[in-house]
């Protein structure tokens, strides 16, 4: 009985433990057509650890909701950059 309860303790309070999600804002180039975000944004979805991307494009920016336990802002650069986007931390 114990070891149940025990067992259920931690499962309660494994949501705690996530981390907190941060938001950076990315300057994307060579953004030159309409088509041109869904690209960015299909590309810094398949990184694991990014829960939102939103691209504007006339702001010619990305903004990447993402967990920092799993992923860094220069993985979400290189992942524009390899899509033929190059993009930089916005300052």
């Amino acid at each position: 009985m114990h070891k149940l309860l025990i067992a259920a303790l931690v499962v309660l309070s494994l949501p705690a433990l996530a981390a907190t999600p941060e938001t950076v804002t990315l300057d994307v180039q060579n953004m030159t057509c309409e088509v041109c975000p869904i690209t960015v944004k299909k590309s810094l979805k398949k990184v694991p650890g990014v829960s939102a991307a939103k691209v504007d494009f006339d702001k010619k920016t990305a903004t990447v909701t993402y967990d920092h336990d799993q992923v860094q802002p220069d993985v979400l650069i290189r992942a524009t950059t390899n899509a033929g986007y190059p993009s930089t931390v916005q300052k």
